[in-house]
């Protein structure tokens, strides 16, 4: 077999277990992930919800982000001589958009006692279900 041969046939097999985009028509309606989701965050960075309950939803940087994220929380309580407690929250709104195929950006509302926040992220079609590509807590 020639080395070039070889080569092709590694990028075949490759190709073959890479994620697969998948199409908006074969995935389920992205509103209550993004709502679940969005609370799982808040309370990721409340300190009462472990990140990894919600890597299966998040890609490599979006689970990075909030791991983070939530350290740098845990630091402030800590500095603060706080513990960590369950949010009690709303979700007020959710805002969802498609800008391509396989592809949702959204907003979610969430009301606090203390504050409003927005959640916002981008959901890709992978595999046969949506993974987070992109999350912001403002």
């Amino acid at each position: 077999m020639s080395p070039h041969l070889a080569v092709h046939k590694t990028q075949e097999v490759h190709d073959l277990f890479a994620r697969q985009h998948t199409g908006t028509a074969r995935l389920p309606d992205p509103q209550p992930l993004v709502s679940t989701l969005a609370g799982g965050v808040l309370e990721v960075i409340a300190g009462v919800r472990d990140v990894e309950q919600l890597a299966r939803w998040l890609n490599e940087e979006s689970y990075s982000a909030l791991v983070i994220r939530a350290n740098l929380a845990v630091r402030a309580r800590s500095a603060r001589g706080q513990i960590a407690k369950q949010p009690p929250y709303m979700v007020r709104r959710v805002i969802c958009s498609s800008p391509a195929d396989g592809v949702t950006e959204a907003t979610v509302i969430i009301a606090t006692p203390v504050r409003t926040r927005a959640v916002a992220m981008r959901l890709e079609g992978f595999d046969g279900r949506w993974r987070a590509t992109s999350l912001a807590v403002l």
